[in-house]
């Protein structure tokens, strides 16, 4: 197992990727603590799924686009921890539209929760793991975070400025044993994505060379191999899992 007798907490671990993130952590031997808005459906199942793999599953929540009920509910749980050897933000959230007729609201929630809300976080779990010299954080960012989406400028804004910290954050505290990475999923099959006409989705796969759609797995086996030791020497990077796009 990967992940024993570590620690970690995943953000938007409710469904999709997120939730798949959690499973494939819990049976890779981790005690696990996931962050949502609110008391999810998943809750009972992730915890009966943890103990059948010997280990625990913790649900906590929070409005990722309040800083201080955030800051408060983090802090908690990494004093309930003892601290934490693995952090994953995930939680993200889209408010499509044009950017001519974009909201000042759309823009500024999506920005909040996708960039803010890792920032907030990642300044509280790091200063632990600075301090034991020791940690792994996962930013999830997406594709159009490094090429652009029409129609999701404060989508595609957010995950490129979630690259950018991402980036800058491994070069400051790489010297104190952690690391820091980001994945850039493309097209995976999940809630979020659902949500997208039939039309726009199949154009989706006329630019895939893998000719299928991703799994919430393929990007959850992606976030193994940057939580566990596999990837002791790896920092500072984005990798793509998005079938060649």
């Amino acid at each position: 197992m990967l992940l024993k007798n570590k620690k970690a907490l995943v953000t938007g671990s409710s469904r999709g990727i997120g939730r798949k993130i959690v499973e494939v952590f819990l049976a890779n031997g981790a005690e696990v603590w996931g962050l949502c808005s609110k008391p999810s459906a998943a809750k009972t199942e992730l915890e009966e799924f943890a103990a059948a793999h010997g280990v625990k599953f913790h649900e906590i929540c929070a409005d990722a686009g309040n800083t201080a009920q955030l800051t408060e509910v983090v802090k908690a749980a990494l004093e309930e921890s003892s601290g934490f050897d693995v952090l994953v933000n995930n939680a993200g959230i889209t408010r499509d539209g044009l950017s001519f007729r974009m909201k000042m609201e759309d823009w500024q929630s999506v920005l909040d929760v996708n960039l803010t809300a890792p920032f907030v976080i990642s300044q509280i779990i790091s200063n632990d793991m600075i301090h034991k010299k020791s940690g792994s954080i996962v930013n999830m960012t997406s594709i159009v975070g490094v090429r652009g989406g029409a129609g999701q400028v404060n989508y595609s804004a957010s995950k490129a400025g979630l690259i950018g910290y991402t980036k800058s954050l491994a070069k400051e505290v790489g010297s104190r044993g952690v690391r820091v990475n980001a994945i850039a999923p493309g097209y995976i099959e999940t809630d979020m994505t659902k949500a997208v006409n039939e039309k726009a989705r199949e154009a989706w796969l006329t630019m895939i060379p893998l000719k299928r759609a991703g799994q919430p797995e393929d990007v959850a086996n992606a976030a193994l191999f940057f939580a566990s030791d596999l990837s002791i020497y790896v920092t500072g990077q984005v990798l793509g899992v998005d079938g060649g796009m």
